[in-house]
């Protein structure tokens, strides 16, 4: 058995307290070793390594925004344009007392954020106590003020405040206000594009943006002496339509007071040249002003020349002419025995009223407008081929002129069409366009037969100067030059003899043909009317094709005259290109296969 003295440590109560001390110094040893090894580490075997990653640290990339390009008209003058601005930002948490270096005394110098937010308020106009709302916080990014000049801009950086930077910003300016707006379009307020070529043409106008790289202290301020990098922005391509801002401005007036007068939805004008196809101006009744877009409704937004698409009418039976014209042995002197009603293969006609039984010209049914006589004279050719011409005109696609949104109107096969649609699209009913692709039409029949495709935008100008002439396709012919010519002189005997007497101009030669087509409401049947003139003149030399639509006027439709104010505006660019008076004395064609020609309607 163990005696009394088996269970003492002979080691003594100190041997444990000694185990420990050692283990502590043990450890200690290692981890100076380690710190010692990172030492050796950072000072010796990786020193660039080292410096690289503390400059990194204290690298700061600030992107340089590109100069917009402008938008301009024709002659060069300014539609819409960006100014330069910044925007004042700051790092809150970086918002504090500093150290700032005076050159005078060679010390660095205590300086207390107060009283330099005291000046920056007495800069940028701010109230001290709403300033520093904006300054003072644990935000790393907030706005100070918005838009502020670049001269505001080197006030405000030059107090040094840490934390404090400008962003360039892109301001567009639009110093002709409504003209064009709807062409031009706008920006949102935080600069993204949003309607018209402003959107369309983004990637033109925006530019590649730079980039800058520079190296800040701990307080936040650029080192200046520090080295840095930069790539230098490109400048975005300026845009030169070939809206005339003058004849915009005209044609917006115009049509806004026909559109009152008449108490219409709305109402809309297209100039187009006639040897070039470009697009003089293209004006709505109503205009939205692209600093203030909210202020119209959004269908205004956009031209609605180019959007509302709807049945062409009378203006239509230019193209069911111009077919059996060019495709068949009809004349413009062709006679055909017309009444005021017929039956074709079981569906009957109607002309808009009733009149004795007349044996007309091809010319004077056209003047006169008479549903009945249209389809006997379509009748000439198949409506394959009708349907084949009125696709050459570009009737049922839309009308590629550089814009976002532009409506194609409806055209269906004839294999589609029913008896009735068969005759009804003879004279503009059964199918839809714009007023922009009525225009187009008529640009081709003033043109000798040689469709020239319309054209919104000019060229581009390159930040270099260098110009890129916009490419709206190549001409084609669409009809004789023959047939063109007897047309020219059915469309002025329109104006002379038919439906269109208001749209003579003293001193030229003027042709046209008006239509006033039904419109269908909600329900799908006819309940208002869309009026509509399509004018050319000087008829010796054509050069302008005005197209102007009023929709759904109130009272009584067949007084809104539109044809005078397409004669207005046709007048307005024959003085305002200079164009010299060729005479008024009429080539126009008889109505009537025999005399009298001057007939009851």
């Amino acid at each position: 058995m163990p005696g009394p003295l088996a269970n003492l440590d002979v080691a003594g109560p100190g041997v444990p307290t000694r185990r420990r001390a050692r283990r502590l110094m043990l450890v200690s040893l290692l981890l100076l070793l380690v710190l010692c090894l990172r030492l050796v580490w950072v000072q010796g075997l990786d020193p660039f390594g080292q410096a690289t990653k503390a400059v990194e640290e204290r690298m700061r990339t600030q992107s340089i925004a590109p100069q917009r390009g402008a938008i301009l008209d024709r002659d060069g003058d300014v539609l819409a344009a960006s100014v330069q601005r910044f925007d004042l930002v700051v790092d809150q948490r970086l918002v504090k007392d500093f150290q700032e270096w005076n050159a005078e005394t060679g010390e660095n110098e205590h300086v207390e954020i107060e009283d330099r937010l005291r000046e920056l308020s007495g800069v940028i106009g701010i109230p001290e106590d709403e300033l520093k709302k904006l300054m003072v916080g644990d935000k790393p990014y907030a706005v100070v003020k918005r838009s502020v000049t670049p001269q505001l801009r080197d006030l405000a950086l030059d107090l040094k405040i840490p934390g404090l930077i400008a962003e360039p910003v892109d301001r567009r300016m639009y110093p002709n206000g409504p003209v064009a707006g709807s062409i031009v379009g706008f920006l949102s307020a935080d600069g993204v594009a949003q309607e018209g070529m402003e959107v369309s043409q983004q990637e033109v106008l925006a530019g590649t943006p730079g980039r800058r790289q520079y190296e800040v202290a701990a307080n936040g301020v650029r080192i200046p002496n520090a080295d840095h990098s930069e790539i230098p922005a490109v400048d975005g391509s300026d845009l030169r339509l070939t809206i005339d801002k003058d004849a915009q401005w005209y044609a917006q007036e115009l049509i806004a007071a026909k559109q009152a007068e008449y108490e219409a939805e709305w109402g809309n004008i297209v100039v187009m040249d006639v040897k070039t196809g470009e697009v003089i101006a293209m004006a709505d009744s109503t205009t939205v002003d692209p600093a203030d877009p909210k202020g119209v409704d959004q269908m205004f937004w956009r031209p609605t020349a180019m959007t509302q698409a709807y049945e062409a009418g009378s203006t239509g039976k230019a193209l069911t002419m111009a077919a059996s014209l060019d495709a068949s042995d009809v004349t413009a002197q062709t006679g055909y025995d017309v009444p005021s009603k017929k039956e074709f293969d079981g569906e009957t006609i109607n002309d808009a009223s009733p009149h004795a039984e007349y044996e007309m010209t091809v010319a004077g049914i056209f003047a006169r407008s008479y549903n009945v006589g249209t389809v006997q004279v379509a009748r000439e050719v198949s409506a394959t081929t009708r349907y084949e011409y009125m696709k050459r005109f570009g009737i049922g696609e839309p009308i590629q002129v550089g814009m976002p949104y532009e409506a194609s109107g409806r055209l269906r096969p004839p294999e589609e069409w029913d008896q009735r649609t068969r005759l009804t699209t003879t004279f503009g009913q059964g199918y839809s366009q714009t007023t922009l692709h009525t225009a187009q039409m008529y640009q081709a029949l003033a043109n000798g037969g040689e469709l020239v495709p319309a054209r919104l935008i000019d060229a581009t100008v390159d930040a270099s100067g260098a110009e890129h002439r916009w490419d709206a396709g190549e001409p084609r012919r669409v009809i004789d030059e023959q047939t063109a010519t007897q047309l020219l002189r059915m469309m002025e005997t329109v104006v002379t003899r038919g439906t269109s007497k208001d749209a003579k101009i003293p001193g030229y030669r003027v042709g046209g043909k008006s239509s006033t087509a039904q419109v269908a409401g909600e329900s799908g049947t006819y309940d208002g009317y869309n009026l509509g003139f399509t004018g050319v003149a000087p008829l010796d030399d054509p050069r302008f094709v005005v197209s102007v639509s009023l929709h759904r006027p109130e009272g009584r439709t067949l007084d809104a005259d539109v044809d005078k104010t397409a004669a207005e505006m046709l007048e307005f660019m024959l003085r305002h290109e200079n164009v010299p008076a060729t005479g008024d004395e009429p080539h126009d064609y008889d109505v009537f296969v025999d005399d009298p020609q001057d007939r009851p309607w």
